[in-house]
């Protein structure tokens, strides 16, 4: 061993030994790799310096082209005489996990390796964390060798649109910091009792009227104050498109939510037919459950069917959300169709013929080579074949399902809803209720402790909800989601045994310049502390 090589030995050293833990809070990195070893020195990043990557990676290499170009104005070069280039590229000898990476650097190079697409683009997230705030022209990344591949397979985030209508520019920041923090699911909530938000070419009215309502409730659902200004909105299948099409390019994948049997009544405004009073309604102004929900006529099967098969065109996702919450059954129960269906069906309740229904719907996606989720609800009166649950009431529905052999979304009330409080009620802005602070969403874990190994491995993993009732604009949906999306973006990323919370919050601190200087809105009560 040489003597520059003794010299070095005790740095070495001690990054090995802290190598794999998640306690060094010195760099702003979140989710925290699964290994990382610092070392002294730095990568020179400025505008001699050479980006090489092969052809499949052409995505990848115009995002970083373009982030160090618009935030940094630094222009990475095709050919370069200096010894200062990154490379990006494929390796298959990696962990076969998707998403799984590899960063190593010197003072002349920065390569990242990966298994597939999206694990590139996850170093690429990870590098540009490194990046100081501000600088332009030239930058000093820290040298650093990184082995990182994500713990669950969903990392997800969930937005509700119909309660409150988002544009597609905000749609797209959406989407990029859930691509900051290596998020890969976006759950589209488009349709409710309060607004249908999607295009649907053969039955217009579901936008020319369900996607309007002529007021909407204000202050708390306790006062039951409604205003009389008209409100709506929705997307077209070209601006749906360009959304997937954006997503896609950062490795996320875009699923819809398409409401049934209940939370119908703006559809139900559009086409009063498919109910089972069949009496002309308006779309919803107030919060809450909805008695009014879809009739299970074949009318109404060949109505869902057609609106799902133009969805199906749309959205490339293999996943396909139909809701199947909160179903009231007091029309099913006083409808002599339904209680003939149920006769001759075999069903001996309404939760049963709930069951037929949603089961109707499975055969439907799954003809088109697509999977069906809907939320806990679908499991009373016999969970549908190939369903996927997303567990909201708890875990409880989440555990009974993976122990039936179903793949399950943990999405708990508890620990995952965004709309609710972060503070104390007095300093935030008005939420639905409920309390979960940044420190509740790190603790949580998606694998509840009374699963086995065997019934644990159908947990896909977690998923976190905005419900916009009480969210009116794109600044509140970006304060009631940071930063608890970092906090769950690691909570699905990292091993358990290897997240602290304060280490993760120090971390979060060292970000607060950059969230400013890319403009989002967050919520600062336990960062301040």
């Amino acid at each position: 061993m040489s003597f520059k090589q003794l010299s070095i030995f005790p740095i070495l050293l001690l990054c090995l030994l802290s190598m794999g833990k998640a306690d060094n809070p010195s760099l702003p990195l979140i989710p925290f790799p699964k290994e990382l070893m610092v070392i002294s020195g730095h990568f020179n990043l400025n505008n001699g310096t050479k980006f090489l990557a092969p052809k499949e990676l052409k995505n990848e290499h115009s995002y970083l082209t373009s982030y160090l170009k618009n935030n940094h104005q630094i222009d990475l070069q095709l050919k370069s005489k200096k010894r200062n280039e990154i490379i990006i590229k494929i390796n298959k000898s990696l962990p076969s996990i998707p998403g799984s990476y590899q960063i190593t650097s010197d003072a002349n190079l920065l390569k990242i390796e990966a298994y597939d697409e999206s694990g590139v683009f996850y170093g690429i997230q990870t590098i540009i964390q490194l990046l100081p705030v501000n600088k332009i022209h030239q930058i000093d990344i820290p040298l650093v060798q990184i082995k990182d591949q994500p713990k669950f397979q969903w990392r997800g985030m969930h937005l509700d649109c119909s309660r409150h209508f988002f544009n597609t520019t905000f749609i797209k920041k959406y989407i990029d910091m859930l691509a900051f923090y290596k998020m890969n699911k976006f759950h589209w909530h488009l349709t409710d009792d309060q607004g249908w938000r999607i295009e649907i070419k053969k039955y217009p009215k579901l936008t020319e009227i369900g996607s309007w309502r002529n007021g909407t409730m204000v202050g708390h659902y306790r006062e039951q104050k409604i205003d009389s200004i008209k409100y709506g909105g929705f997307y077209t299948q070209t601006e749906i498109k360009e959304i997937i099409a954006y997503a896609t390019s950062r490795h996320i994948e875009v699923i819809p939510e398409i409401e049934m049997p209940g939370h119908a009544l703006a559809a139900l405004a559009a086409y009063p037919e498919f109910s089972c009073n069949k009496l002309p309604t308006q779309v919803g102004t107030r919060w809450g459950v909805e008695t009014n929900v879809f009739c299970p006529t074949a009318e109404t099967f060949h109505f869902l069917t057609a609106i799902l098969n133009e969805v199906m065109e749309i959205f490339p996702s293999k996943y396909i959300h139909i809701g199947g919450d909160e179903v009231p059954k007091d029309e099913w129960n006083k409808s002599s169709f339904c209680q003939q269906l149920m006769k001759e069906k075999g069903l001996k309740d309404a939760n049963e013929l709930q069951s037929y229904f949603i089961q109707r719907m499975e055969q439907v996606i799954n003809k088109r080579g697509k999977i069906m989720i809907g939320w806990d609800e679908i499991l009373e009166g016999g969970l549908a074949p190939n369903a996927v649950v997303m567990s909201w009431r708890g875990e409880s529905g989440g555990i009974a399902a993976a122990k039936m052999g179903h793949p399950v979304v943990m999405s708990p009330g508890s620990h995952c809803y965004f709309d609710h409080y972060q503070g104390l009620p007095e300093k935030e802005p008005l939420a639905i209720g409920g309390f979960t602070s940044l420190e509740k969403v790190y603790s949580y874990h998606p694998i509840p402790p009374d699963l086995d190994s065997s019934s644990g491995s159908f947990i896909l993993g977690a998923q976190g909800n905005v419900w916009t009732e009480y969210i009116k604009t794109s600044d509140q949906v970006e304060y009631m989601m940071m930063p608890r999306m970092a906090a769950l973006a690691e909570v699905v990323w990292l091993a358990k045994d290897k997240q602290t919370y304060a280490n993760f919050l120090n971390r979060l601190k060292l970000q607060i310049p950059l969230l400013h200087h890319k403009k989002i809105n967050f919520c600062q009560t336990e960062l301040s502390k």
